[in-house]
Protein backbone atom coordinates (compact mmCIF):
# COMPACT_ATOMS: atom_id res chain seq x y z
CA UNK A 1 0.00 0.00 0.00
CA UNK A 2 1.47 3.36 -1.05
CA UNK A 3 -1.07 6.02 -0.66
CA UNK A 4 -2.68 6.37 2.94
CA UNK A 5 -5.33 8.41 4.04
CA UNK A 6 -6.24 9.02 7.55
CA UNK A 7 -9.37 10.75 8.70
CA UNK A 8 -8.63 12.07 12.58
CA UNK A 9 -5.24 12.64 12.83
CA UNK A 10 -5.37 11.59 16.62
CA UNK A 11 -4.36 9.52 19.54
CA UNK A 12 -5.67 6.58 17.33
CA UNK A 13 -5.57 7.77 13.87
CA UNK A 14 -1.68 9.25 14.23
CA UNK A 15 -0.10 6.78 15.97
CA UNK A 16 -1.24 4.35 13.62
CA UNK A 17 0.13 7.10 10.46
CA UNK A 18 3.34 6.62 12.82
CA UNK A 19 4.16 2.91 12.94
CA UNK A 20 2.90 2.07 9.56
CA UNK A 21 5.41 4.98 8.23
CA UNK A 22 8.32 3.67 10.43
CA UNK A 23 7.51 0.08 9.26
CA UNK A 24 7.62 1.66 5.68
CA UNK A 25 9.11 4.35 4.76
CA UNK A 26 7.98 4.57 1.06
CA UNK A 27 4.10 5.10 2.38
CA UNK A 28 2.56 8.50 2.04
CA UNK A 29 0.49 9.50 5.10
CA UNK A 30 -2.42 11.93 3.94
CA UNK A 31 -4.34 13.72 7.00
CA UNK A 32 -8.23 14.79 6.53
CA UNK A 33 -9.14 16.71 9.53
CA UNK A 34 -11.94 18.87 10.52
CA UNK A 35 -9.50 20.48 12.62
CA UNK A 36 -6.97 22.61 10.76
CA UNK A 37 -4.99 23.15 13.31
CA UNK A 38 -4.85 19.48 14.03
CA UNK A 39 -3.79 19.19 10.67
CA UNK A 40 -0.83 21.38 10.97
CA UNK A 41 0.22 19.90 14.24
CA UNK A 42 0.27 16.33 12.31
CA UNK A 43 2.54 18.15 9.78
CA UNK A 44 5.10 19.37 12.01
CA UNK A 45 4.96 16.38 14.26
CA UNK A 46 5.37 13.90 11.13
CA UNK A 47 2.46 11.89 12.00
CA UNK A 48 1.39 12.69 8.07
CA UNK A 49 3.33 13.55 4.99
CA UNK A 50 0.52 16.12 3.59
CA UNK A 51 -2.92 17.05 3.97
CA UNK A 52 -5.81 15.74 1.51
CA UNK A 53 -9.51 16.26 0.98
CA UNK A 54 -12.46 13.60 0.18
CA UNK A 55 -11.98 14.53 -3.10
CA UNK A 56 -8.13 12.75 -3.12
CA UNK A 57 -9.77 9.36 -2.03
CA UNK A 58 -10.15 8.22 -5.31
CA UNK A 59 -6.23 8.01 -4.97
CA UNK A 60 -6.22 5.82 -1.68
CA UNK A 61 -4.82 2.19 -0.81
CA UNK A 62 -6.14 2.52 2.40
CA UNK A 63 -8.43 4.54 4.83
CA UNK A 64 -8.64 4.60 8.08
CA UNK A 65 -11.43 6.44 9.84
CA UNK A 66 -10.78 7.58 13.16
CA UNK A 67 -13.17 9.91 13.95
CA UNK A 68 -15.87 10.08 16.66
CA UNK A 69 -18.40 6.94 16.35
CA UNK A 70 -21.43 9.58 16.00
CA UNK A 71 -19.61 11.15 12.78
CA UNK A 72 -18.10 7.93 11.73
CA UNK A 73 -21.89 6.74 11.21
CA UNK A 74 -22.43 9.54 8.83
CA UNK A 75 -18.84 9.84 7.06
CA UNK A 76 -18.65 5.94 6.28
CA UNK A 77 -20.49 6.26 3.66
CA UNK A 78 -19.50 9.17 1.76
CA UNK A 79 -15.98 7.95 2.00
CA UNK A 80 -17.22 4.14 0.43
CA UNK A 81 -18.83 6.55 -2.14
CA UNK A 82 -15.80 8.06 -3.44
CA UNK A 83 -12.75 5.12 -2.75
CA UNK A 84 -11.77 2.95 -5.96
CA UNK A 85 -13.22 -0.86 -5.94
CA UNK A 86 -8.97 -1.93 -4.78
CA UNK A 87 -9.49 0.50 -1.32
CA UNK A 88 -9.47 -0.95 1.74
CA UNK A 89 -11.37 1.18 4.04
CA UNK A 90 -11.75 0.44 7.42
CA UNK A 91 -12.73 2.52 10.96
CA UNK A 92 -11.02 2.15 14.23
CA UNK A 93 -14.33 3.06 16.73
CA UNK A 94 -15.05 2.06 20.26
CA UNK A 95 -18.95 0.49 19.23
CA UNK A 96 -19.34 -1.71 16.19
CA UNK A 97 -22.89 -2.70 15.68
CA UNK A 98 -24.10 1.20 14.43
CA UNK A 99 -21.40 1.12 11.84
CA UNK A 100 -22.00 -2.39 10.68
CA UNK A 101 -25.26 -1.55 10.07
CA UNK A 102 -24.94 1.74 8.31
CA UNK A 103 -22.92 -0.20 5.62
CA UNK A 104 -24.74 -3.16 5.07
CA UNK A 105 -26.22 -3.01 1.95
CA UNK A 106 -23.82 -0.33 0.70
CA UNK A 107 -22.51 -1.50 -2.69
CA UNK A 108 -18.43 -1.33 -2.20
CA UNK A 109 -19.28 -3.21 1.21
CA UNK A 110 -16.83 -5.43 0.51
CA UNK A 111 -14.06 -2.46 0.84
CA UNK A 112 -15.07 -1.94 4.42
CA UNK A 113 -13.75 -3.75 7.52
CA UNK A 114 -14.63 -3.16 11.30
CA UNK A 115 -12.03 -2.88 13.36
CA UNK A 116 -11.73 -1.79 17.10
CA UNK A 117 -7.76 -1.75 18.29
CA UNK A 118 -7.99 -2.00 21.99
CA UNK A 119 -5.18 1.11 22.61
CA UNK A 120 -5.23 4.13 23.38
CA UNK A 121 -4.32 6.55 26.45
CA UNK A 122 -6.49 9.62 28.30
CA UNK A 123 -5.15 11.97 26.10
CA UNK A 124 -6.10 13.54 22.60
CA UNK A 125 -4.85 15.40 19.35
CA UNK A 126 -2.05 14.55 17.41
CA UNK A 127 0.41 15.28 20.03
CA UNK A 128 -0.96 12.13 21.55
CA UNK A 129 0.39 9.74 18.82
CA UNK A 130 2.60 7.20 20.36
CA UNK A 131 5.04 5.09 18.29
CA UNK A 132 4.32 1.74 19.00
CA UNK A 133 1.23 2.13 20.55
CA UNK A 134 -0.67 -1.14 19.07
CA UNK A 135 2.39 -3.53 19.76
CA UNK A 136 1.25 -6.50 21.63
CA UNK A 137 -1.92 -4.79 21.70
CA UNK A 138 -5.50 -6.72 20.76
CA UNK A 139 -7.17 -5.60 17.62
CA UNK A 140 -11.00 -6.85 17.11
CA UNK A 141 -12.39 -7.30 13.67
CA UNK A 142 -16.13 -7.69 13.30
CA UNK A 143 -17.79 -9.69 10.20
CA UNK A 144 -14.65 -9.62 8.28
CA UNK A 145 -16.45 -12.49 6.02
CA UNK A 146 -17.86 -9.18 4.64
CA UNK A 147 -14.57 -7.79 3.61
CA UNK A 148 -13.43 -9.19 -0.02
CA UNK A 149 -11.04 -11.59 0.62
CA UNK A 150 -7.91 -9.82 -1.09
CA UNK A 151 -8.87 -7.01 0.94
CA UNK A 152 -8.86 -8.94 4.17
CA UNK A 153 -5.15 -10.05 3.59
CA UNK A 154 -4.14 -6.85 3.21
CA UNK A 155 -5.75 -5.70 6.69
CA UNK A 156 -4.60 -8.62 8.58
CA UNK A 157 -0.95 -8.15 7.27
CA UNK A 158 -0.46 -5.19 8.09
CA UNK A 159 -2.06 -5.59 11.47
CA UNK A 160 0.56 -8.18 11.94
CA UNK A 161 3.27 -6.04 11.11
CA UNK A 162 2.00 -3.67 13.81
CA UNK A 163 2.59 -6.21 16.39
CA UNK A 164 -1.03 -6.81 17.09
CA UNK A 165 -3.17 -9.70 18.11
CA UNK A 166 -6.52 -10.33 16.07
CA UNK A 167 -9.95 -11.78 17.45
CA UNK A 168 -12.88 -11.91 15.43
CA UNK A 169 -16.62 -11.07 17.10
CA UNK A 170 -19.83 -10.47 15.90
CA UNK A 171 -20.44 -6.76 16.09
CA UNK A 172 -23.38 -7.23 18.98
CA UNK A 173 -20.59 -9.11 21.30
CA UNK A 174 -17.87 -6.84 21.34
CA UNK A 175 -20.58 -3.88 22.06
CA UNK A 176 -21.69 -6.02 25.07
CA UNK A 177 -18.31 -7.00 26.18
CA UNK A 178 -16.54 -3.38 25.95
CA UNK A 179 -19.47 -2.22 27.89
CA UNK A 180 -17.83 -4.02 30.47
CA UNK A 181 -14.33 -4.04 30.41
CA UNK A 182 -13.54 -0.36 28.66
CA UNK A 183 -16.70 2.43 28.78
CA UNK A 184 -17.60 1.35 32.67
CA UNK A 185 -14.27 1.84 33.43
CA UNK A 186 -14.44 5.23 32.14
CA UNK A 187 -17.70 6.08 33.64
CA UNK A 188 -15.94 5.35 37.10
CA UNK A 189 -13.23 7.54 36.16
CA UNK A 190 -15.60 10.49 35.23
CA UNK A 191 -17.79 9.78 38.11
CA UNK A 192 -15.10 9.22 40.50
CA UNK A 193 -13.55 12.72 39.45
CA UNK A 194 -17.06 14.65 39.98
CA UNK A 195 -17.40 12.88 43.27
CA UNK A 196 -13.89 14.38 44.51
CA UNK A 197 -14.37 17.67 43.24
CA UNK A 198 -17.75 18.05 43.89
CA UNK A 199 -16.51 17.15 47.71
CA UNK A 200 -12.98 19.38 47.61
CA UNK A 201 -13.61 22.45 46.46
CA UNK A 202 -10.12 23.70 47.47
CA UNK A 203 -8.60 22.18 44.87
CA UNK A 204 -5.35 22.85 46.50
CA UNK A 205 -6.14 20.13 48.87
CA UNK A 206 -6.66 17.11 46.80
CA UNK A 207 -3.58 18.45 44.91
CA UNK A 208 -1.49 17.61 47.96
CA UNK A 209 -3.05 14.56 49.13
CA UNK A 210 -3.82 12.44 46.13
CA UNK A 211 -2.11 9.18 45.90
CA UNK A 212 -1.12 6.90 43.05
CA UNK A 213 -4.18 5.49 44.19
CA UNK A 214 -6.11 7.74 42.90
CA UNK A 215 -4.48 9.77 39.74
CA UNK A 216 -4.55 5.91 38.18
CA UNK A 217 -7.91 5.12 39.39
CA UNK A 218 -9.06 9.08 37.93
CA UNK A 219 -6.76 8.97 34.48
CA UNK A 220 -9.78 7.75 32.66
CA UNK A 221 -11.58 11.06 33.55
CA UNK A 222 -9.23 13.47 31.32
CA UNK A 223 -9.69 11.78 28.31
CA UNK A 224 -11.70 13.94 25.58
CA UNK A 225 -15.91 13.95 26.20
CA UNK A 226 -16.08 14.93 22.11
CA UNK A 227 -15.23 11.16 21.99
CA UNK A 228 -16.89 9.05 24.25
CA UNK A 229 -20.45 10.89 24.68
CA UNK A 230 -20.87 9.57 21.24
CA UNK A 231 -19.43 6.17 22.47
CA UNK A 232 -22.34 6.06 25.48
CA UNK A 233 -24.94 7.28 23.24
CA UNK A 234 -24.36 4.90 20.63
CA UNK A 235 -23.75 1.91 23.07
CA UNK A 236 -26.70 2.87 25.29
CA UNK A 237 -28.35 -0.20 26.27
CA UNK A 238 -25.35 -2.14 27.04
CA UNK A 239 -24.02 0.52 29.26
CA UNK A 240 -26.90 0.91 31.34
CA UNK A 241 -27.03 -2.79 31.48
CA UNK A 242 -23.22 -2.88 33.21
CA UNK A 243 -24.05 0.34 34.97
CA UNK A 244 -26.86 -1.51 36.47
CA UNK A 245 -24.77 -4.36 37.80
CA UNK A 246 -21.86 -2.32 38.56
CA UNK A 247 -24.07 -0.23 41.23
CA UNK A 248 -25.81 -3.59 42.89
CA UNK A 249 -22.11 -4.08 43.63
CA UNK A 250 -21.26 -0.43 44.79
CA UNK A 251 -24.75 -0.88 47.13
CA UNK A 252 -24.09 -4.23 48.22
CA UNK A 253 -20.49 -2.83 49.36
CA UNK A 254 -21.56 -0.28 51.09
CA UNK A 255 -24.22 -2.09 53.17
CA UNK A 256 -21.51 -4.55 54.01
CA UNK A 257 -19.74 -1.68 55.70
CA UNK A 258 -22.65 0.03 57.13
CA UNK A 259 -23.42 -3.43 59.12
CA UNK A 260 -20.04 -3.52 60.36
CA UNK A 261 -19.49 -6.82 57.64
CA UNK A 262 -15.70 -6.62 57.23
CA UNK A 263 -15.52 -10.62 57.29
CA UNK A 264 -17.35 -10.20 54.06
CA UNK A 265 -16.08 -7.07 52.79
CA UNK A 266 -12.39 -8.94 53.62
CA UNK A 267 -13.96 -12.04 51.29
CA UNK A 268 -15.50 -9.57 48.35
CA UNK A 269 -11.80 -8.45 48.47
CA UNK A 270 -10.18 -11.68 48.10
CA UNK A 271 -12.16 -12.97 45.78
CA UNK A 272 -11.94 -9.98 43.43
CA UNK A 273 -7.80 -10.55 43.87
CA UNK A 274 -8.03 -12.88 41.25
CA UNK A 275 -8.65 -10.24 38.39
CA UNK A 276 -4.97 -10.57 38.76
CA UNK A 277 -4.67 -13.93 37.04
CA UNK A 278 -6.82 -12.55 34.25
CA UNK A 279 -5.23 -10.17 33.59
CA UNK A 280 -1.37 -10.95 33.64
CA UNK A 281 -2.98 -13.91 31.55
CA UNK A 282 -3.59 -11.41 28.14
CA UNK A 283 -0.48 -8.87 29.06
Amino acid sequence: MKNIYIIGVGLIGGSLGLDIKKHDPKVKIFGIDHNENHLDEALQLNVIDAKATYEDLKNADLVILSIPVDAAVVEITKVLDLVSDNTLVMDVGSTKSEICKVVDGHPKRRNFLAAHPIAGTEFSGPKAAILGLFQNKTNIICEVEKTAFKLQEKALQLFMDLGMRIRYMNPEAHDIHIAYVSHLSHISSFMLGKTVIDKERNERDIFDMAGSGFASTVRLAKSSPEMWTPIFKQNKVNVLETLDEYIVNLKKFRDLIYDDDFDSIYLEMKNTNHIKEILNGIQ
